[in-house]
């Protein structure tokens, strides 16, 4: 097996795996409303799902990402100021798509329609909480690093 992504809702850790070997351990920070695969729900995803798309290459850290796009800012407290309560997406975005037809594929059970990514977050100190709108967030050094070690396609196992 070659790598992949392990996510423990429960733990709130996520786990780069070379087949059985840990490379690497992140605390992460998942939906505040629980686990869940329902479109609107807020809620984190569960099952077999990919990395559809790798989205931010190269970009500063702390770049600020609306619609998969970088907005040209760089997260700092200015921005934290004018945009208070905002769900910053930030660094690098890993856009997940579920594998299991009726759990997280397709109708309203899809997590990529969902736009469900592994991103980085201003708010490191809740990270290892679950306080997410339904992302898994990650601190952005965190994020830049892993992003870097895996691949388009790398799969992706989500549980509790």
């Amino acid at each position: 097996m070659s790598r992949h992504l392990d996510i423990d809702l429960g733990r709130q850790r996520l786990q780069l795996l070379d087949g059985d070997s840990v490379l690497r351990t992140y605390v992460i920070s998942s939906a505040a409303n629980g686990p869940g695969e329902r479109s609107g729900s807020g809620c984190t995803p569960r099952g077999r799902h990919r990395i559809r798309a790798k989205i931010g290459a190269g970009a500063r850290s702390g770049t600020v990402f609306v619609g998969r796009r970088p907005t040209g800012e760089v997260y700092g407290a200015e921005l934290a100021r004018r945009a208070p309560g905002r769900d910053w997406i930030l660094s690098r975005i890993l856009w997940l798509a579920g594998l299991e037809p009726g759990v997280n594929r397709f109708g309203v059970v899809d997590t990529q329609s969902r736009y469900i990514y592994i991103h980085g977050s201003p708010e490191e100190d809740r990270l290892g909480q679950a306080v997410s709108h339904g992302c898994i967030r990650m601190a952005s050094a965190d994020l830049i690093e892993l992003f870097e070690q895996v691949p388009v396609n790398c799969p992706v196992h989500i549980h509790e």
